[in-house]
């Protein structure tokens, strides 16, 4: 399938609206901050199994009325599964207290099918070491850019994964969804999925570059997307289509990971087009930045 779109055309629009989002996101994430999880802050996770369907909303409301604030309640893979979530809250006899104060309020028997713990310092290590990954992983991805391509299609690169990750973890911020080790997680695959995705599209603009007539380096540019389109569509969708399975079918445990890589696979597709892109031009990319020198005197020496 052949593609005839005119993508640099909408390219200053995209870098207002990129930018927007970008302040948006920055400005959610310094006055809102993240919901951080249990991972990151400590507290207690208790999961319950109960005989027949629980009512989320009595056993939160009764959780609240026996001092136990902030207490995040939800199904776990079933009506009659309950996972509860207990921030900055440690104690040995936790689970036993939480049963007994449930059965007495619902007079069924509920049984307590695991506690977990997490302490705060624990959590502190986690998010900073999670930060250190996630830029550590964006340092290497560069230099093998500026080693695979040239040192401009790093840049680029690494301006389009900033912003895909800027963003996600705005969205996160805005909309105040719990950001957990499964949200960290899903933000490093999204680099690597935006990276494959803008490599493909980096290496046809390199060729292009090399063979194509055309001399305006917009237009090899948007040559090369066009080229690349069908196939970043497909890999899309069908990434797509398995994500929204999981967001739906999988569990309460991974529907923030599978959250997190939506917003990343489409945030991805749209960076590896318009922020990429806009990247090379705004740094000057052209043909000559691709010549492959020729060694002196290779004409003068002819082999026998």
């Amino acid at each position: 399938m052949t593609f005839n779109i005119d993508f640099l055309a909408w390219r200053k629009i995209a870098i207002v609206f990129s930018s927007v989002f970008l302040l948006v996101s920055i400005g959610s994430v310094v006055l809102k901050e993240l919901n951080w999880g249990l991972d990151f802050t400590g507290g207690t996770l208790v999961e319950l199994s109960y005989p027949q369907e629980a009512n989320i909303s009595v056993i939160r409301d009764t959780l609240v009325n026996g001092g136990f604030e902030g207490a995040q309640v939800a199904n776990f893979g079933s009506t009659r599964e309950v996972l509860i979530k207990l921030p900055g809250t440690v104690s040995d006899s936790l689970g036993s207290e939480i049963v007994g104060l449930l059965s007495s309020a619902n007079a069924d028997q509920i049984d307590l099918r695991r506690i977990e713990y997490v302490g705060p310092q624990i959590g502190s290590e986690l998010r900073d070491d999670g930060g250190t990954a996630m830029l550590i992983a964006l340092a290497f991805m560069m230099l093998y850019i500026a080693f695979r391509f040239q040192s401009m299609f790093a840049g680029a690169a690494v301006v389009a994964l900033i912003h895909d990750v800027i963003i996600v973890v705005g969205i996160f911020s805005l909309i105040q969804i719990e950001f957990d080790l499964t949200v960290l997680a899903a933000l490093l695959a999204v680099i690597g999925y935006s990276l494959n995705d803008t490599i493909v599209v980096s290496d046809r603009i390199r060729e292009n570059l090399r063979s194509s007539e055309l001399d305006e380096t917009s237009d090899i540019i948007n040559m090369s997307l066009n080229q690349t389109l069908g196939r970043t569509l497909i890999t899309s969708l069908t990434t797509l289509l398995v994500l929204f399975s999981l967001y739906f079918l999988g569990g309460e445990l991974i529907k923030n990971f599978a959250l997190a890589l939506i917003f990343g696979v489409v945030i991805g597709t749209y960076s590896s087009i318009y922020i990429a892109a806009n990247a090379l031009i705004m740094m000057g990319l052209n043909k000559d930045h691709l010549k492959v020198e020729q060694p002196e005197n290779a004409d003068d020496n002819p082999l026998p």
